[in-house]
């Protein structure tokens, strides 16, 4: 089978299924198991055969229910996917991996704390809300007695997804790769299954941030320190985060972050977190996002547990105006040909991250310089996808959550869509090679893991012919 086909079958089909069904199983719930058979009644209408529910499937201290089944292809049918071409089978064998990852991440000792569970919820009953319209309407969804009963077991599937996750993450990070064995897998593609690269664009900006007066900065200033004070006399940190914190990332979860030494935070935001004891809030510091403050939770060996507060100083509109005519100014030297749009972004752009480079943008997906059309950003993409060749866009206004840049943008290299190339496209083959590797790395740790957990299918569900070995045969 030509490698091209083999990844298709190997990768594709399991991301679907992975994407619906551990990121929107939210009714894969947690079952610890307590008696030898656990069976739920259903109640049906006069005359019809009374369903069982029972227990289908053992990993380790995890129960699968047949209702679990029958959950996920609902879910997946609520978030707008198509059942058509997936069996139960299938879906039970997704399972079955959820259910072997959690229970070896509790056997490797891989900590999920409460509170990280707790700011996932928060997150998740808020967008839950708003899509059903009230919390009595999704505790009703999901056919709970009470709000307390759905947090009970909605905590408990949200731990099991983050403990699938996290023990997914240990297996796959620990997967290298090198230039020969890119080398190997590009060489082992026949020719007539090369994949084709879609039509990439390489571009380039200019920003001016407008001018922040040192009286506007002290206020945000001495607002985080009022909250500093108000938290080392024992107010919420978490709340104060959920309140007032500019972050969209994190916010709604109290400000809550998990990092490490290698997680792409700016430098000086990771230089003030790693500096900080547990327990230890910091005083108030500037990145390009604005200000913040931290508080360190936890730290568990080289990964700390924090939670931050970011404000950002107003921006008057007397600032605002100085900054489109600045960028003005200097779109006109460029087309007046006085200066590059290289070197106008070297001397005079306020971004840090793209001056150095001549304002080229950095794919951060990809880490090279070209963005595939079909990907782009839209906001990216509304600006640039008309602009000719060496054109340079008209100064706009980018307003993103109450951050305010003026700035201006040219395409520098435009790639058609091509098949792909090893010199052209060794970036996207490494990644292409990287999956493959990881995949194999995924299944190896399931062989071994299956022979070593107990592991029991009843009923029908002994016929299924599952991608991995799980009746151990």
């Amino acid at each position: 089978m030509p490698l091209k086909i083999v990844l298709m079958n190997s990768v594709a089909n399991k991301v679907v299924l992975t994407f619906f069904l551990l990121f929107f199983s939210f009714v894969d719930a947690q079952e610890i198991i307590k008696d030898s058979v656990v069976v739920t009644k259903t109640a049906v209408p006069s005359g019809k055969k009374l369903k069982i529910d029972g227990v289908v499937a053992t990993v380790g201290d995890y129960i699968i229910l047949d209702s679990d089944i029958d959950k996920s292809f609902l879910e997946i049918s609520s978030q707008g996917g198509s059942v058509k071409d997936i069996t139960r089978c299938q879906v039970l064998g997704k399972l079955l991996e959820d259910k072997l990852y959690a229970h070896q991440a509790v056997q490797d000792s891989v900590i999920v704390s409460d509170a990280e569970v707790k700011g996932m919820m928060d997150e998740r009953l808020n967008y839950m809300v708003e899509q059903i319209g009230s919390m009595e309407k999704v505790v009703a969804y999901y056919q709970k007695d009470s709000e307390e009963e759905f947090r009970t077991y909605f905590f408990d599937v949200l731990k099991e997804q983050k403990l699938t996750g996290e023990m997914q993450k240990k297996i796959v990070d620990k997967v290298e790769i090198t230039p020969e064995e890119v080398r190997e897998f590009f060489k082992k593609i026949p020719v007539a299954d090369l994949p084709v690269f879609g039509a990439e664009l390489e571009v380039a900006q200019i920003v001016i941030k407008p001018k922040v007066t040192d009286a506007d900065k002290q206020k945000v200033i001495d607002k985080l320190n009022g909250f500093r004070k108000e938290c080392l006399e024992g107010a919420s940190f978490a709340t104060k985060a959920v309140l007032y914190s500019e972050d969209p990332g994190s916010s709604k979860n109290g400000g809550y972050y998990k990092m490490n030494r290698k997680t792409p935070f700016v430098k000086e935001f990771k230089d003030v977190a790693f500096g900080l004891a547990e327990g230890e809030i910091s005083e108030p510091f500037e990145t390009t996002f604005g200000y913040h403050i931290i508080y360190v939770e936890k730290i568990k060996g080289q990964e700390i547990e924090l939670r931050h507060i970011l404000i950002s100083p107003a921006v008057t509109q007397e600032s605002l105006k100085e900054a489109k005519e600045k960028i003005t100014l200097i779109r006109k030297k460029i087309m007046d040909k006085e200066i590059t749009f290289a070197e106008a972004a070297r001397t005079m752009s306020d971004e840090k991250e793209t001056k150095t480079n001549g304002g080229a943008l950095v794919n951060t997906k990809t880490q090279d310089t070209r963005f595939e059309l079909t990907k782009m950003d839209p906001k990216i993409y509304g600006q640039v996808s008309n602009l000719k060749d060496n054109e340079i866009s008209l100064p706009f206004l980018e307003d993103e959550q109450g951050k305010k840049d003026y700035k201006i943008m040219i395409v520098t290299n435009r790639i058609d869509a091509h098949t792909a190339d090893y010199a052209k496209d060794y970036i996207k083959i490494k990644d292409l090679a990287l999956k493959e590797k990881q995949i194999k790395a995924i299944g190896k740790w399931f062989d071994t893991k299956i022979k070593d957990t107990y592991i029991k299918i009843v009923g029908e569900y002994r016929d299924c012919a599952f991608a991995n070995n799980w009746l151990k045969k």
